[in-house]
């Protein structure tokens, strides 16, 4: 019983000490920005790509046929979800909206789920997009298309659309949310850098001017890469497996000698 008692306390203990990480690991709702800080317009490339937090809904007017481009930043296991909804001119013909991810190399991202292309019937109001991405890894060998922690590229637009619908205006809204997937997708290794561009230099002195990755960045910034709750619950099982070896032991050895048994000369 004191074994049992021991065992039931020391569970406890790990129960309580890794509550955290798997708080971690669990879905947590992105905070929504100040409608204010949140961008307008899109921009028509990468290059000029509007730049948004997780949690903004970011809106842009355009013209049915443009490409529409935002930008965001994505940390090591996280799964992010881009949702688009885009607000069609009250008369036009059938058309069909697709939405592409692209990560921090320019490679296109392949959804895990979601309605990534849609066809809007004939004169409907508004079609809605979504793409799931698959989980974002600290680290990849050269040859994957792995997500990898930077900044990732979003482009809206239409595809076949008919000659009498070029040009009319659109308005359009996208939103970036995240899921933490935690130690579950952890890998051992890491990036140097995060893949962001590098596309302004600081303010100064010309000897002192850098490079400057980016304009944005996680809230927490960019993680290490070495931490991950998959520490604790390896702790926690090489802890169990040691208390289950002590436990076998004092069931199994018996009470000791006898007492009709003399003690050997």
């Amino acid at each position: 019983m004191r074994v049992v008692r021991a065992l039931s306390a020391v569970l406890l203990t790990l129960g309580l000490a890794s509550a955290p990480a798997a708080a971690d690991s669990s879905p947590s709702p992105s905070q929504d920005a100040s409608d204010s800080s949140a961008p307008t317009q899109a921009g028509t490339s990468f290059r000029t790509a509007a730049e948004i937090e997780q949690g903004q809904r970011a809106t842009a007017s355009g013209s049915t046929g443009d490409y529409l481009y935002w930008s965001f930043p994505a940390d090591t296991g996280q799964r992010p979800t881009v949702g688009a909804t885009v607000k069609l001119p009250d008369t036009h013909a059938a058309q069909t909206w697709q939405i592409d991810v692209y990560d921090g190399l320019r490679r296109r991202q392949a959804c895990q789920y979601g309605a990534q292309t849609r066809t809007a019937a004939a004169d409907a109001g508004s079609v809605e997009l979504a793409c799931v991405l698959r989980t974002v890894r600290a680290w990849s060998e050269p040859w994957a298309n792995d997500p990898l922690p930077g900044t990732y590229y979003v482009r809206l637009t239409a595809t076949g659309v008919a000659a009498s619908d070029l040009g009319l205006p659109v308005d359009s809204e996208v939103r970036v949310d995240s899921r933490d997937i935690g130690g579950s997708a952890a890998v051992d290794g890491s990036l140097a850098e995060p893949l962001v561009p590098g596309i302004a230099t600081r303010s100064g002195d010309e000897e002192e001017s850098s490079a400057v990755l980016s304009g944005l960045e996680p809230e927490d910034g960019w993680a290490s890469g070495w931490w991950s709750d998959r520490w604790v619950w390896t702790a926690v099982g090489g802890v169990l497996a040691a208390l289950a070896g002590v436990a076998g032991y004092a069931l199994t050895r018996g009470s000791g000698r006898p007492s009709r048994v003399p003690p050997a000369a």
